[in-house]
């Protein structure tokens, strides 16, 4: 079965997740899916809206673990394997507009993608969270400059330092999502408002998207990198190992000592 389904129609890639057994965990080779479909897509004269999506009952439940504990495992002198860089970094400079459809659990990354994208859909039965800090790590994808710029600094500091999961209500009220929907309408929607974007003229759409966010290109790039760079450190410290060991040992990790 493939982890990533791709369909093109009417002008809209179609990007799903399709690991629900996995609560669409996303692994290294699904990020390179996504990262080859992004970089076809800016080229491709059929493309002109990318949406993504999972299923009704959950959109990804972030980075799988398992992918975080091998990465762990690598001297601290190696080079980490991040594929989620290469996405996270592709998504973040595509130029045409992604649209995104998401229920239930968005869990880090989950979370973190959606403020690259353009339109978000979200079915009401949403959990948004960024638990970062309870992995021992850092946040990712720009989000400790764009969740405090979005959200305000004492929303984003729920969200990252304490890691507390937000509903569908709270992204709206802060504008992380444009509508929410019951969870087996999202999809459809996400559909409807992407194929209505690919019925415009793609130069305008193009170069709207590119003057809106003109001013944070920059920073975004020069943030994701250094989110990178922490994010390598921590993913091989202490707090991080414990953190791991605890979520495949399906305890409670203990901090007290890190």
């Amino acid at each position: 079965m493939t982890d990533i389904l791709s369909h093109t129609e009417a002008g809209v890639l179609t990007l799903t997740f399709n690991r629900v057994e996995r609560k669409n965990s996303i692994t290294g080779a699904m990020y390179d899916t996504l990262s080859d479909a992004l970089e076809r897509a800016v080229d491709d004269s059929a493309v002109r809206v990318v949406l993504l999506q999972g299923d009704a009952t959950v959109f990804s439940a972030g980075n799988d673990i398992g992918d975080f504990i091998a990465a762990a495992a690598t001297p601290m002198d190696h080079p980490l394997p991040l594929p989620a860089m290469r996405f996270l970094h592709g998504i973040a400079a595509f130029p045409k507009p992604v649209v995104a459809a998401v229920c239930g659990p968005a869990v880090g990354i989950g979370t973190t993608m959606l403020f690259h994208c353009d339109l978000v859909y979200a079915g009401d039965n949403v959990a948004f969270s960024m638990p970062f800090v309870n992995l021992g790590l850092v946040p990712e994808a720009a989000s400790s400059l764009l969740a405090p710029r979005m959200m305000g600094y004492h929303r984003a500091a729920e969200a990252l330092l304490l890691g507390e999961p937000f509903l569908a209500e709270a992204a709206l009220e802060v504008g992380l999502v444009n509508r929410v929907v019951p969870p087996t309408e999202a999809n459809t929607v996400a559909q409807a408002q992407a194929r209505k974007l690919a019925a415009k003229p793609l130069s305008a759409l193009i170069e709207t998207k590119r003057l809106m966010k003109l001013s944070q290109q920059g920073e975004v790039r020069e943030r994701m990198d250094a989110e990178s760079v922490s994010f390598g450190k921590m993913m091989r410290s202490p707090a991080a190992r414990e953190a791991f060991g605890a979520f495949m040992e399906k305890r409670k990790p203990d901090f007290s000592k890190l």
